[in-house]
């Protein structure tokens, strides 16, 4: 049913995805309603679209569907619009004034007549011009919002149409409808294509298809491709379009010839790329070359004398690949080193610092996040940052098809930059830390190509590697000291596709008990295990407290040994402070919950307590609650690194229970305890590389639980998914 009415007071606003509960008046009755109603403010007069529903707890109320923001059709509805705080400056006092003043002319004067405004006293004609100028911004959004809500647009991107094209912007989509790919995230082609087609545009029109053929490689980017082969792409777009190929083949060479794709040919055929991608790709080739190929203006004069004094001094035995490491960072500008753990790669770091200071060379660590980072520092004793902070890298604005700065990146005074847990950098990243290196920077790249991939798109170390035009040291050796651990030695075992469950007895007496591995078939059984392990049987073992020491890890989301159900039963288990919480949706907050952050907030204020304060948290951060505040309607939330922040209620889809992570988001961090949880799952989870970067989480003590049959399966299962990618061509070429 249809009812009408205005908004009298919001009860609960979210102001990430629009949810709101409201009291809602209508000529007849005051109602409460409920659902996505974002940008809407007490005063706003709505047309709502919706049902009358019962909840169990607070009675009948009227659940929205859809919903038009109209304007107050009376003097007493419109002075409470007004007085609600839409128009900077105007208050209830000053709403009051106009309606009084203008009465049923008072919508014709804001719009059309403000200098009438200049009558009342205390409004002179600037404030009145600028009361005006605001009061149609937010009427000309309300009809782009309008006007988008039939083809299914959300508020939120209805938002960002209008302060890309102003005022015209429904003209400007009218005449292309597909601009809206271009400037905003997460809108789905065929809603896009739809209003056009309602719009009038031709099936085989040029703006359609070359949309699709810029939609199709933006969104073969999200499983990590930079580029798409050519005959693919059009198969692709037949099937999405239903158009001939004739007119895909044109749309290509017009999207060349504008610069908005490019090709490149290979032995196995042509290669499509968007702009961006290509761009990011020839710029990280072209600089990293350039660096390599300068002079090599930090090396260190009588480097060997220099070097048996370290050596000396550190007292400990280099390897010769360790020795060939630590030269080829002095021969060269550019350098990666890469192994496995336990080959000594943080040692090789340590020894480069102390060379490089000792020469009065300022050296700068750094890491793609802050577990990363913080995992460094400690390792090294040497301050390390995030790359995202280094560069100064603020905001960025998301669009269908890549992530853009906005403002350029700060180039960074250093004499030595090392960075570390490489294999998690994309092209675009790479892309910023390459243009903040100044030419003559030596540029060290440590990281292990068997783990995951990055999560966007590219495959960074492992195409610069494959290209041979770095200098690369492979570091195979695991040493003594790091072969007592299983941990590393069973790591290294499913790297070279070996099983660690049919083991031979061990005879070293040195060997540490770091790992086991517990057999079981059942979920339910597995589940209980987890919830043992970590409510008193590992603290017996080794005194590990759960909200310390250990971190549980799952391939999967889903499932009962997936990450939302691990969730829900450990907090259950371990935490009962349940006198203050919060419930969002299907989840509670409690005071001590483990929480991740769950995507990039450049805006949030944190503080530590030395008093160092700054802005950004960052996905994959994790952090404890340690204050529900109902009265401020805010949550504090101390993250490991010592950042507190404070999240209004309504931000709490930022954060999630993080008892349980995917062994994706463990990348880059390390724990104490790892319980490993791997159940049968989907074959594309249950790979090779992500069993190893679980196992190479753990710093003291593993647990794996599963079946033989999907371990067995993992370690042999190397079919992880192929990335389409340039980079190494471009670096060869």
């Amino acid at each position: 049913m249809e009812i009408k009415g205005q908004i009298i007071d919001i009860i609960y606003s979210n102001e990430i995805n629009g949810y709101m509960v409201a009291e809602f008046k209508t000529e007849e009755d005051t109602i409460v309603v409920t659902g996505y109603l974002p940008f809407i403010e007490n005063g706003d007069s709505l047309k709502l679209v919706g049902k009358y529903v019962t909840h169990p707890d607070y009675g009948e109320q009227f659940k929205v569907e859809t919903f038009e923001k109209i304007m107050p059709e009376t003097e007493e509805a419109l002075e409470r619009y007004l007085a609600g705080g839409i128009i900077s400056g105007v208050g209830p006092a000053t709403a009051k004034k106009i309606v009084d003043r203008f009465k049923e002319e008072t919508l014709h004067v804001l719009r059309y007549e403000p200098e009438k405004l200049s009558r009342i006293k205390g409004i002179n004609i600037e404030r009145a011009n600028k009361i005006s100028q605001e009061f149609n911004e937010k009427w000309d959004l309300w009809q782009i919002v309008g006007f988008l809500e039939r083809f299914g647009i959300s508020a939120q991107n209805s938002k960002k149409v209008y302060q890309t094209f102003g005022k015209d912007a429904i003209v400007e989509i009218e005449e292309n409808p597909y601009l809206l790919l271009d400037i905003t995230y997460g809108v789905d082609f065929k809603k896009i294509d739809k209003m056009a087609l309602d719009l009038g545009v031709r099936i085989n029109s040029t703006q359609r298809i070359e949309s699709a053929i810029k939609y199709g490689l933006a969104i073969s980017s999200q499983n990590g491709n930079t580029c798409v082969e050519k005959e693919n792409l059009i198969e692709f777009i037949v099937n999405l379009l239903d158009v001939e190929r004739e007119d895909i083949e044109d749309s290509l060479i017009n999207l060349k010839a504008q610069a908005k794709i490019f090709t490149e040919e290979s032995n196995t055929g042509t290669w499509v790329y968007l702009d961006t991608f290509y761009v990011c790709e020839k710029n990280i080739a072209d600089k990293l070359i350039l660096l390599n190929e300068s002079k090599n203006i930090k090396e260190i004069k009588d480097f060997d004398v220099k070097f048996k004094v370290e050596e000396e001094k550190a007292d400990i035995l280099l390897s010769d690949k360790q020795k060939e490491a630590i030269r080829a960072v002095n021969d060269n500008n550019v350098c990666i080193i890469t192994g496995g753990p336990g080959t000594g790669k943080t040692t090789i770091i340590k020894f480069i610092i102390e060379l490089f200071k000792k020469e009065g060379k300022k050296v700068v660590l750094c890491a793609p996040t802050g577990r990363a980072a913080k995992r460094m520092s400690e390792a090294t004793g040497e301050e390390a940052t995030t790359i995202h902070r280094l560069l100064a890298i603020g905001k960025m604005e998301e669009t269908l098809n890549f992530e853009r700065l906005e403002q350029p990146i700060t180039p960074v005074d250093a004499d030595v930059i090392i960075i570390d847990e490489m294999s998690m950098v994309d092209v675009f990243l790479m892309n910023y830390i390459l243009k903040g290196i100044y030419i003559g920077t030596k540029l060290i790249l440590v990281g292990d190509i068997n783990q995951l991939p990055s999560v966007g798109p590219g495959n960074v170390l492992k195409d610069i590697i494959n290209s041979g035009a770095i200098e690369t040291i492979e570091l195979n050796q695991v040493f003594r000291q790091a072969a007592k651990s299983k941990i590393i030695t069973n790591a290294h075992k499913v790297n070279n596709g070996e099983s660690f469950i049919a083991q031979e007895k061990e005879t070293e007496a040195d060997k540490l008990q770091d790992f086991f591995y517990i057999h079981e078939m059942s979920q339910e059984k597995m589940l209980q295990d987890v919830i043992s392990l970590c409510s008193g049987r590992l603290e017996k073992y080794g005194n590990y407290d759960f909200f310390k020491n250990i971190q549980v890890l799952t391939p999967t989301k889903k499932g009962k040994l997936g990450t939302k159900e691990l969730n829900i039963a450990l907090q259950k288990a371990l935490n009962h402070n349940t006198k203050v919480s919060k419930k969002v949706g299907d989840r509670t907050f409690l005071i001590g919950d483990r929480v991740m952050q769950i995507k990039n907030n450049y805006d949030i204020y944190w503080i530590k307590n030395n008093n160092e304060d700054g802005t950004g948290i960052f996905n994959g951060e994790l952090g404890t609650i340690t204050k529900i505040n109902e009265e401020t309607k805010q949550i504090e939330v101390c993250f490991d690194d010592e950042k507190n922040a404070w999240y209004e209620f309504s931000e709490l889809d930022q954060i999630e229970h993080s008892y349980s992570i995917t062994i994706h988001k463990s990348q880059g961090s390390e724990f104490d305890v790892v319980i490993m949880c791997l159940p049968q799952a989907a074959p594309m989870l249950l790979t090779r590389n992500l069993l190893y970067t679980g196992i190479t989480r753990a710093k003291e003590l593993l647990i794996v639980l599963g079946a033989n049959n999907v371990v067995n399966f993992m370690i042999q299962n190397t079919e992880t998914k192929k990335r389409n990618t340039g980079l190494e061509s471009k670096l060869v070429k």
